[in-house]
């Protein structure tokens, strides 16, 4: 499905947003599954619900607050995302990736996205976390793409390159900050594979991504950080383990998204902490938006 908005649908929900608050953000955060706690590290916070912004998609999943919040965290401002939207509820990708290009227009210049994934890696264990190297875009395979339509030149390029979407200079200080941590398991890094959903997958299919090289597996996180490098924002991200997934007919353990919210709390406050430091490392920009 091709894009439902026009450039002064993106206009017209920045505009409101800016002049519903003082707030300017550098940094925008998509908090995923159980990720929303991060919100709560914000200082002089500003909170509105999706159903009071223009435009603006609800999102409908357990886990999910559905809440946009501006505020400071260590030093930069920052609006975060507590919930995000995915192609199970309905939605087209023009409005799972919609708040995107806000952001953009509000003068953001870093994407943090996180997620709640499945670990394919029989290295990984749950509670750890991965540093997004790289993504495979499965529902893209099929032609579902965030891009796909008319390409606006006031966002980016028809053509734009993927092989740099998750900034090589974050994830050098990521991996640095880690180690400041101390913490006893590594960071782990890796390749997102992103399956459209909303059930879990398959032996044969989790075979099958592991083959293509991923690592982790969710439903999320690859539209936005495509519409993210259209439109020039650096991006980076993290995927919380939250369940081993099952590639043995023998285990008769299954997937369950009560397990998943469950292991992503026991583990969230980590990845928070982690996200912390690291906005000490984002540049600060050298302009203010108006």
């Amino acid at each position: 499905m091709e894009n439902e908005f026009a450039y002064e649908d993106y206009q017209r929900t920045a505009e409101w947003l800016r002049s519903h608050t003082t707030h300017r953000p550098q940094v925008a955060v998509i908090c995923g599954s159980g990720l929303g706690g991060l919100t709560a590290k914000l200082t002089e916070a500003q909170i509105f619900d999706y159903s009071e912004i223009p435009n603006f998609p609800k999102s409908t999943v357990q886990g999910h607050a559905g809440r946009l919040v501006f505020g400071f965290l260590n030093g930069r401002a920052c609006v975060m995302m507590q919930g995000r939207f995915h192609m199970y509820e309905g939605y087209p990708l023009s409005k799972v990736t919609f708040p995107v290009r806000v952001f953009h227009l509000l003068g953001v210049d870093t994407l943090i996205v996180t997620n709640a994934a499945g670990g394919l890696n029989p290295n990984f264990e749950v509670g750890d976390i991965m540093l997004i190297r790289d993504h495979i875009n499965l529902p893209g395979f099929s032609g579902q793409n965030p891009l796909r339509g008319p390409n606006d030149e006031r966002f980016g390029v028809r053509f734009p390159a993927m092989s740099d979407a998750y900034d090589r200079h974050m994830r050098q200080k990521a991996l640095s900050a880690w180690k400041q941590m101390g913490e006893q398991r590594d960071l782990q890094e890796g390749t997102y594979v992103m399956l459209a959903g909303p059930n879990f997958e398959t032996v044969a299919e989790s075979r099958l991504l592991r083959m293509l090289g991923a690592d982790a597996v969710g439903m999320s996180t690859v539209p936005e950080v495509i519409v993210a490098r259209h439109c020039g924002l650096r991006v980076f991200g993290f995927s919380l383990i939250t369940n081993k997934v099952v590639m043995d007919y023998a285990n008769l353990e299954k997937a369950n998204h009560k397990e998943v919210l469950e292991a992503g709390k026991a583990a969230a406050q980590k990845l928070e902490q982690f996200v912390s430091i690291l906005m000490e490392s984002i540049p600060l920009r050298e302009h203010t938006a108006s």
